[in-house]
């Protein structure tokens, strides 16, 4: 799970990294509640990369220039991400930007610390200056200086270098993080430093031990009863939490209006993975469910939930793009045939609807009730991926066995079938 540079600053903070005076903007009327001293910067908060070549990265020196800005930047789409949050921070005189990065190699199975003497939008400067330590024992300030030596800092700067990349480590270490990188880290006239960006990646494996991370990222709420809006043309609307028998059902920020594949699960930290590792397989995510509802062992809850997962999955026909509906629920085993039935019968209804049902190889076969002979289609409109967490997966593979649903209690199954 990637965090936006407000929130990976946020962290930088708690262990003593040097971040500017900012606020976040969720709308352009509240630059004037602004409490920043101009000059300031406005940077959207996106988790695509070149944000300053896109456009997305504004320094202004008053109110009226920083309003328009602001209405420029939510509205700018960088690599088809709109921001909802935009960072107001104070501007910095940086004499000099360096890089620095710390990553988990996965051929190695070792953090490496990475640094450049080079920092900045210049990639191909940052690279033919890059250096890398890879931490072969316990982390110890002598690896952090070995890297500040090698961007050839010294003196002063050198020391102060190698604490940003000590406190670094333990953010990164503490936090089960993938990566963690600033950049640029500036450096003034002074010789002071400042992290005037920063990125970071907590391992999904280890979302759960991280609360406090997986509540940074952000998700909106909506009512069950109301038709899902397009992702493509508004947000979705907040829950009415008053009413006692509405179910927490969420829609993630997320959204890719080019996306074709829809993930619903039951729970956010299911969701945020799926989306990561769809992304990664260089496929694209359309938008992500979550149904944030606790099952108790009740018939009665369990059909409640299946009534509102149909309920969705009938809306979901309203979206052109969507081939593919990645489900993954991980609730208790006593409700998974009920959720498996639902689905099932959901298939055909809309694949199979008024006409008989379609032999193994998809050729015709004909209605003994009827003169016709009627042809199902050799594959449905929508493709079902399905994950239930059941020791007896081969039940739902046999009883609710179809051409456009994939049963399995394996993730990477999972990923690689959608």
């Amino acid at each position: 799970m990637d965090l936006l540079e407000y929130q990976a600053k946020k962290l930088f903070r708690q262990v003593g990294i040097p971040i500017l005076p900012s606020q976040t903007i969720k709308d352009p009327r509240q630059i004037k509640q602004l409490q920043i001293p101009y000059p300031v910067v406005l940077k959207s908060q996106v988790r695509a990369g070149g944000r300053g070549k896109a456009g997305g990265v504004k320094f202004v020196e008053n109110t009226i220039d920083a309003i328009a800005a602001a209405r420029n930047i939510f509205n700018l789409a960088i690599l088809g991400e709109y921001p909802d949050v935009i960072l107001a921070e104070a501007r910095y005189d940086a004499h000099r930007e360096l890089f620095l990065a710390i990553a988990l190699d996965y051929q190695l199975k070792r953090p490496v610390l990475l640094g450049s003497s080079s920092g900045g939008m210049d990639v191909k400067l940052l690279l033919s200056n890059l250096q890398q330590v890879v931490i072969e024992t316990e982390f110890s300030l002598f690896y952090a200086r070995r890297l500040a030596s090698r961007m050839n800092l010294s003196g002063n700067l050198l020391l102060s270098v190698s604490k940003i990349i000590e406190k670094m480590y333990s953010l990164f270490q503490s936090k089960d993080l993938a990566l963690v990188e600033i950049n640029p880290l500036g450096v003034n006239s002074q010789g002071q430093l400042m992290a005037l960006d920063g990125k970071m990646t907590i391992n999904d494996n280890a979302l759960s031990r991280h609360p406090e991370i997986v509540t940074l990222s952000k998700s909106v709420t909506v009512e069950p009863n109301k038709q899902l809006r397009s992702p493509a043309t508004s947000p979705s609307g907040r829950a009415n939490n008053d009413d006692k028998n509405t179910s927490k059902i969420q829609c993630l920020d997320w959204q890719n209006p080019q996306g074709k594949i829809a993930i619903l699960t039951n729970d956010v930290e299911l969701a945020i993975l799926g989306w990561d590792l769809i992304s990664q397989a260089k496929k694209k995510p359309a938008f992500g469910i979550v149904f944030d509802y606790a099952l108790q062992n009740d018939n009665e809850e369990t059909q409640i939930f299946c009534g509102e997962l149909k309920g969705i999955l009938n809306q979901l026909q309203s979206f052109e793009n969507i081939d593919t509906v990645l489900i993954n629920f991980w609730l208790p085993e006593y409700s998974n045939k009920a959720i498996a039935k639902t689905i099932f019968d959901y298939y055909h209804s809309i694949n199979h609807s008024e006409m008989p049902i379609s032999l193994e190889d998809g050729t015709a076969k004909k209605d003994q009730n009827k003169d016709v002979i009627s042809t199902a289609p050799e594959l449905p409109l929508v493709k079902f991926v399905v994950r239930l967490l059941d020791e007896d997966i081969r039940y739902y593979q046999e009883e609710f066995k179809a051409t456009g649903i994939y049963w399995t209690d394996n993730l990477e199954e999972v990923i690689s079938k959608v």
